[in-house]
């Protein structure tokens, strides 16, 4: 899929409010009767809700503003006037959205988050009626309708993933997510080949799995926006575990591990402190392993030497933070 999204900038305007009304009852027999001007009607908000089927901003791509229904004027005998149409945006599970001039988040559409308000209808002017008091009996004022909110905000798309694969280009990642998932990402031997994050769904046993992330592979600079290393940083930021993949013909898988855990670090210092495991692929190419140390899992996500051992190793550490999802 080469139409991913994941940020966007948009102007959201609450409808106005409707005008109150001026107006006296007019009714056979009574030639002088009192002001029955009603309410104008509430201006319509925009809000926003998590779609979970969704997973790019590529809808927002082209949108620029988007703007909530008018109120309707309020009328004779006390009728207020109708509210102003609700605009409702679907986004992305997992959509963060920002105060473009300040940064705030105004709002984390995760699970359960509900829909958000984003930009607020103006209130109803108050019709004639409200203004008459028992020395003003035949009120000639009403109110205006206000203005409804105006707000620019930034969509930002963070994914949502039980596991993150991190590592430098060409390392194998995506070949390791197409291993253990139905997700197909694409797969070459040459660097950047991953051009979008990828989430699969990792079956462990009946009824029980978890949710990966490929993101494309980061090189050194990549927390200033190397590669676009900033841009896809934040599909890990809510992962509870980081796989670290390395090459198993690197001269020094040290410098490699140092390397990727300092791009982390410098981009968002938490998530240096998220647990971890290391991970070194293509094992296939490689005559001799003593020099790999224990605590490392090797792997081949080529041929599949070691990957059942990577899952057991990741199915302890997500038990342990209870985050394997159960499906029925």
């Amino acid at each position: 899929m080469t139409n991913f999204v994941d940020w966007a900038r948009l102007l959201v305007e609450g409808g106005k409010g409707g005008n109150g009304e001026v107006s006296f009852r007019r009714e056979k027999f009574i030639p002088k009767g009192g002001p029955d001007g009603g309410d104008g009607g509430k201006g319509g908000d925009v809000l926003l809700q998590a779609n979970e089927r969704m997973g790019t901003l590529l809808d927002f791509k082209h949108l620029r503003v988007v703007r909530a229904g008018k109120g309707g004027n309020g009328r004779g005998k006390r009728m207020t006037g109708r509210g102003g149409r609700d605009v409702l945006l679907q986004v992305p599970l997992g959509t963060v959205v920002r105060d473009a001039k300040n940064g705030e988040v105004i709002a984390d559409l995760i699970p359960g988050s509900g829909q958000v308000v984003v930009a607020k209808g103006g209130r109803g002017g108050r019709g004639n009626v409200r203004f008459a008091t028992p020395s003003q009996r035949a009120p000639r004022q009403a109110e205006k309708g206000r203005e409804g909110e105006v707000k620019e905000i930034i969509l930002e798309l963070k994914l949502i993933a039980d596991v993150g694969l991190v590592g430098r280009p060409n390392v194998g990642k995506s070949t390791l997510l197409r291993r253990l998932s139905a997700a197909r990402p694409k797969v070459g031997d040459y660097p950047f080949t991953t051009l979008r994050p990828h989430l699969g769904l990792v079956r462990l046993e009946q009824y029980q799995s978890f949710v990966m992330a490929d993101i494309p592979g980061l090189v050194e600079g990549a927390h200033r926006g190397k590669g676009l290393g900033d841009r896809f940083l934040r599909h890990i930021e809510r992962t509870k575990v980081l796989v670290f993949l390395l090459e198993a013909q690197s001269e020094d898988l040290s410098a490699d591990l140092d390397s990727l855990r300092q791009e982390l670090r410098l981009f968002n210092e938490e998530l240096s402190h998220k647990p971890s495991l290391v991970a070194v692929n293509k094992l296939d190419l490689v005559g001799d392993r003593s020099r790999f140390p224990p605590s490392f899992c090797c792997i081949s996500a080529l041929t599949g030497e070691g990957v059942a051992n990577l899952l057991k190793r990741l199915r302890r550490m997500l038990k342990r933070g209870e985050e394997i999802e159960v499906r029925h």
